[in-house]
């Protein structure tokens, strides 16, 4: 089965935990702190594998979690870090994020990697804390909790050429005959409903990657028919061949169909329009079809190269792969995303307001709610089981600004707090 579209989740490990140790050795008197620091915990990358062609291993296995880094440990020993987990996807994956929406990767050539979701720091032992007021504190940190996001996988297939066109009108069998690709050819509509690939050797030692895509039918942009499952993957093509049933054997004017065609690529994305397009009169063999190519010729006007072929009788053919290899040598790349796009990043305009680093609620109870991402990572990085730890934590939310924001939302002395799951009590 082809799959080209999945959601997937991906969580990076957490950091290993600080460790409290101290040194005790014959003949060392205070011997002062020893806690090592935890390891980072592992990264989820996603990698290229050009031998992968779907994203049907994405269909059952959707969640990817990273392993967390190893604990700190006495006598200053690091916990190990944890090896990043690295998932495999088919060269023109693209990468979403599904909250954001925001593009963070577009993956085309073989070994390419991208982070996805970053492991988190090993958190401090408390050798880190020691200063000449405190020689020996008995404080450590918890491993920062690794970076998590739902994903947004999307295959737009590699091809230099995309063969376009209404159903049954012949692009599987054009592909099957100039490549040795084995396309299913029936007498029905959509016997095509996954893109076939094939690589066309022109003869001349020139070669290029030709897609057989499903059949447009109108109303495509819109999703009607197999709609967007097909135009997505005409994206990454240079050129595009239009093939036409200049036979008419099914009652559509050769003339409607192209223009009905070129109207859903430009609907659906207006920088189709951009690429050079070969038209392709097919099936000349079939009566009538000589007078639809002379009416065909008027409409379009002089401009217009029109390549007459029989796909089944390969009349034709050979001239057709060496004008679309001519095209191919002069035509540009199109990006799929402007240039300007920033990619695995996110840049901040000084006219856009900061990102708070926690905001207050009152939930139905009546409790004062915090949230935020900075506040929520410095909670889960705090031991609470250490009075020390929990002072500095106090301090931490002070200095962040959280008391006095509490007073002005009218928070008086023992009034419930709640951070995440858990509850505090406001103390003036």
């Amino acid at each position: 089965m082809f799959v080209d579209k999945v959601k997937v989740y991906a969580k990076g490990g957490d950091g290993g935990n600080g460790m409290v140790a101290y040194r005790r050795e014959k003949y060392v008197p205070d011997g002062g702190p020893a806690g090592g620091d935890g390891g980072r915990g592992a990264s989820v990358i996603l990698e290229v594998d050009e031998g992968l062609r779907t994203l049907m291993d994405f269909r059952y296995n959707k969640h990817f979690k990273g392993k967390r880094g190893e604990h700190g440990m006495s006598k200053n020993m690091h916990g190990k870090k944890a090896e990043d987990l690295v998932v495999k996807v088919p060269p023109g994956t693209m990468v979403t994020d599904e909250e954001t929406g925001a593009l963070l990767a577009d993956l085309t050539t073989h070994g390419q990697r991208a982070v996805v979701a970053k492991g988190g720091r090993g958190g401090r032992g408390n050798v880190r804390f020691a200063t000449p007021a405190n020689p020996a504190p008995d404080h450590a940190e918890n491993g920062e909790p690794g970076e998590e996001r739902n994903l947004l996988l999307e295959l737009k297939v590699l091809a230099d050429v995309g063969l376009v066109g209404f159903p049954s009108v012949g692009k599987s069998t054009l592909l099957s005959i100039v490549s040795a690709a084995k396309p299913k050819i029936a007498e029905y509509h959509f016997t095509t409903i996954t893109p076939n690939l094939g690589v066309v050797d022109t003869q001349d030692g020139r070669s290029f990657v030709m897609a057989d895509l499903p059949g447009l039918i109108e109303g495509a942009h819109e999703g009607v028919g197999l709609g967007h499952q097909f135009l997505r993957h005409i994206e990454r093509t240079r050129v595009i061949v239009h093939i036409v049933d200049m036979s008419a054997m099914e009652g559509r004017d050769p003339v409607e169909d192209y223009h009905k065609i070129n109207e859903e690529l430009s609907q659906y994305n207006y920088r189709l329009t951009e690429r050079p397009q070969l038209v392709v009169a097919n099936k000349m063999d079939m009566p009538e079809a000589n007078e639809n190519l002379k009416r065909f010729k008027e409409a379009l006007g002089e401009e217009t190269k029109i390549f007459p072929v029989s796909a089944i009788k390969k009349d034709g053919v050979r001239e057709l792969m060496l004008a679309i290899a001519d095209e191919l040598e002069h035509a540009p790349e199109f990006p799929l995303h402007d240039s300007e796009e920033q990619v695995e990043g996110r840049v901040l305009y000084k006219h856009e307001l900061p990102i708070e680093p926690f905001t207050i609620t009152r939930g139905d109870d009546g409790v004062f709610e915090l949230s935020g991402a900075e506040l929520e990572r410095a909670f889960k990085m705090t031991d609470f089981a250490r009075e020390e730890s929990v002072r500095r934590f106090a301090r931490r939310m002070r200095k962040m600004g959280v008391d006095e924001a509490l007073r002005k939302r009218g928070a008086k002395d023992g009034d419930l707090v709640r951070i995440m799951k858990f509850e505090f009590e406001f103390v003036e």
